[in-house]
């Protein structure tokens, strides 16, 4: 690859972002001379944004609130961003913007290095964009009766119809119901700084398995501080955060985030340690 070559994580906000510090790690492990940088952009002033960039850049990481408008900006995309309709990853090469949704991949790799290597019944809390990567996810990890709880159950139901494309049964319940049933995994995509009432964070952690809380910035959330007052296990997104970007940096090497990195192992060291500031 050329030297020079950019790429960007856009955002609104994107202050807090922790990819610049994993990405800008990786290349430097690679021997790369690739600059990673992050920008502010609204939704609505994606498309113009991305049209204006010059020749330099090689792809872009798109999370809140652009995934929508990313995949409606790709002129291909991967399986997994069709069915999600969210696209955290453009690969920019002259006349085409290939579009892929790495984050169901890092969800997947993540749990996996939580040592639950297989779901059959499992809960989703929220019911907003980054639920559809959980519903991938959660189908990928042999997931085959999901709940998804939501303020607005009926906010679900482009949910009900993925999971009718992913053979999973959905069910939809309020946040109020009462005894929810037992899962193995409960994944929360609720963004940070959600308040829950505390009843129902307990009714949630009472059987509820692993949590697995998207979030990473607002950390404890009400969720994580149930779980732990039930003396279970709950992680943060971090994992997430890293393993779908090896995904993305697979992706602007490639074209291709099957394709393994040279040393990976190495690569994801390294990205690890960037992560905790080490």
């Amino acid at each position: 690859m050329p030297s020079g070559t950019a790429l960007e994580v856009w955002g609104d906000p994107i202050d807090h972002s922790l990819s610049p510090r994993l990405h800008r790690a990786a290349y430097a492990r690679l021997g790369l001379d690739w600059t990673y940088g992050r920008r502010r952009v609204a939704a609505a002033d994606l498309r113009a944004v991305l049209d204006g960039l010059p020749p330099a850049f090689r792809g872009l990481s798109l999370t809140f609130p652009l995934k929508a408008e990313a995949f409606a900006a790709a002129t291909r995309r991967d399986r997994t961003a069709t069915l999600t309709g969210a696209v955290n990853t453009l690969v920019l090469t002259e006349g085409d913007r290939v579009g892929f949704n790495t984050d169901v991949g890092g969800i997947v790799a993540d749990v996996r290095a939580q040592g639950v290597d297989g779901v059959d019944r499992a809960r989703i809390v929220g019911a907003g964009a980054t639920a559809t990567s959980a519903l991938v996810a959660l189908a990928q990890l042999g997931a085959q009766t999901v709940e998804v709880v939501a303020r607005r159950p009926e906010a679900a139901a482009a949910l009900l119809e993925l999971g009718a494309r992913l053979s999973v049964r959905v069910t939809t319940a309020p946040t109020d119901a009462e005894a929810p049933a037992s899962v193995d995994l409960t994944v929360s995509t609720l963004p940070g700084g959600t308040t829950l009432a505390d009843e129902t964070c307990r009714r949630l952690a009472a059987g509820g398995g692993l949590l697995y809380d998207v979030v990473y910035g607002h950390w404890p959330t009400d969720l994580a501080r149930a779980w732990e007052d039930a003396g279970a296990p709950a992680v943060d997104g971090r994992g997430m955060l890293l393993h779908q970007a090896v995904l993305q940096i697979r992706a602007f090497l490639t074209g291709d985030p099957e394709v393994p990195l040279a040393d990976e192992v190495a690569v994801v060291d390294v990205m690890a340690r960037a992560l905790v500031g080490d």
